[in-house]
């Protein structure tokens, strides 16, 4: 099995990769929406950070206020951090299961769309690791646009991430989402090529139908080797 990392920066246009990724057929476990799932009213997460940060992150309904409580993190990197060590045990087993399950059913090429791949090193589980690049000017305005914030704002979100340019050196495949749309889906379309072709030896082997292979070839070898001693 090939675990694929895909990460990037705020408003760099990984979602977009994704998506392709998954137009394409391939299978996306999405760090975003596993990280929803553990916040949901009543679960572990959730009564983690209503410890933490009080009843006032809280809507009306019981759900976490994720905008309210985007606010408080993205200004004060102590609780950016403490609420990534809390959540990050439930995300990382989230993330683990939904790439379980698609290994159980035989899928060979998994994209995991983790944001923050290297901050919580799971980036030494995936290859190869993908980064959607964006150049700094290009990632403001998107940012500014889509969420409606100044420019001071966008900056301080940007800043409060690790640096694009940073996990660009660190990637083995960087998608230069700073043009058009057609420019990322021509790069995408080299990309899928990539990630598509024939695995390694490795790669086969920890798949379901190499462990299959494996576990099938070993039992036969003991049961021959039982026989001849009979």
């Amino acid at each position: 099995m090939r675990l694929v990392g895909l990460t990037g920066g705020i408003a760099s246009g990984k979602s977009t990769v994704s998506s392709l990724f998954k137009s394409a057929g391939v299978p996306v476990v999405d760090a975003d929406i596993v990280a929803r799932n553990v916040v949901q009213k009543g679960t572990g997460g959730w009564k983690k950070i209503v410890k933490a940060f009080g009843n006032d992150i809280l809507l009306e309904n019981g759900d976490i206020d994720r905008a309210r409580l985007g606010q408080i993190v993205f200004t004060d990197p102590e609780k950016r951090k403490l609420l990534n060590r809390l959540l990050a045990p439930n995300i990382s087993f989230g993330i683990f299961w939904e790439v379980l399950k698609l290994w159980a059913n035989g899928c060979t090429v998994i994209v995991a769309d983790i944001p923050l791949l290297f901050e919580t090193k799971m980036d030494r589980w995936t290859n190869p690791v993908i980064v959607v690049w964006v150049d700094p000017k290009t990632q403001i305005e998107r940012l500014m646009s889509r969420d409606g914030c100044s420019e001071e704002q966008a900056q301080n979100r940007i800043n409060a991430q690790l640096a694009l340019d940073w996990k660009k050196s660190e990637a083995d495949i960087v998608i230069n989402n700073s043009g058009s749309l057609d420019d990322t889906k021509e790069q995408f379309q080299e990309v899928l090529k990539q990630v598509s072709g024939p695995l390694t030896w490795k790669e086969r082997m920890v798949s379901r139908d190499g462990l299959l292979s494996i576990v099938l070839c070993t039992t036969a070898g003991v049961l021959l080797a039982k026989k001849n001693l009979l």
